[in-house]
């Protein structure tokens, strides 16, 4: 009696490790390579980046720009009419349109060449210049026609996009034309517990090819990179760990999971009567 008990206890043993073998292999045959994302790309040269916060203007940037004087008569041929609306839809300018307020103000787009149309100027160049470059750039020239003319432009596009293991991952407009990358994952909602925080991605675009880095948010020198500023269309991605990628695995074979071991479990039962 004791040599058939003995015979099947182990019987047992050996389907108990056979549901382990097989329940281990199926949540382990979800590898990194189908989950992560941006695996094959080199990282660049970080100190090749720029070091500064102050935005440089690039293609397909959307600017508003500002111009006043004293003498507003002078100063009226420079600056684009605004369109109100309300229940009769506007008329769009050659370069745009931005809402503010119940107006619908005019806009320069950054062409391919880095160039925007102004009133009067005609062509000019600003793509690479800073906010206080191009303004410097407009005042000079407007000082052709007017005497002391005060300029302002503004960025209204600039966006950078958070993926990963964020809590809100998305596209997020900046209003200040500055951001930081912890600042950028705060409007995110931070890293899940789930995010590698010495592995985050950045994908940035300079001089028409994409440059990318990476920022370790363990240590205390990340705010010393010199990407620690973000740039207009920046890209962060937020790396997931080895937990998050063996649950994935494991969600999407929970079914085949449970549905095998009730038929070892059932087949065990049979073998201990």
């Amino acid at each position: 009696m004791n040599q058939i008990l003995t015979s099947r206890q182990s019987k047992l043993t050996k389907f108990t490790a056979l549901i382990l073998l097989f329940t281990f292999t199926l949540t382990s045959c979800g590898s990194r390579k189908d989950i992560i994302y941006f695996q094959d790309e080199p990282i660049s040269d970080q100190n090749l980046l720029s070091t500064r916060y102050e935005i440089s203007y690039k293609t397909d940037d959307i600017l508003t720009i500002d111009v006043s004087a004293l003498d507003a008569d002078a100063v009226r041929p420079f600056v684009l009419p605004t369109v109100s609306y309300g229940n009769n839809n506007p008329t769009s300018g050659i370069n745009g349109l931005s809402a503010q307020g119940n107006v619908l103000r005019q806009t320069y787009l950054v062409d391919k060449d880095g160039n925007i149309e102004f009133p009067v100027l005609g062509t000019i160049k600003i793509g690479g210049l800073t906010r206080a470059e191009a303004t410097t750039l407009l005042k000079e020239k407007i000082s052709e026609y007017v005497t002391n003319p005060i300029v302002n432009i503004r960025l209204i596009n600039f966006t950078v996009t958070v993926l990963g293991e964020v809590n809100r991952p998305g596209a997020y407009t900046i209003q200040d034309e500055r951001i930081s990358i912890s600042e950028a994952l705060g409007l995110a909602g931070d890293l899940t517990i789930y995010g590698k925080r010495n592995n985050i991605f950045l994908v940035r675009e300079v001089d028409g090819q994409k440059k990318y880095a990476k920022y370790d948010l363990t240590s205390i020198n990340v705010v010393n990179s010199p990407v620690y500023y973000l740039s207009q269309n920046d890209v962060i991605y937020v790396e997931p760990n080895n937990a998050r990628v063996r649950q994935s695995s494991y969600n999407q074979n929970n079914g085949v999971i449970i549905s095998a071991i009730a038929t070892l479990a059932t087949i065990a039962a049979i073998l201990i009567k």
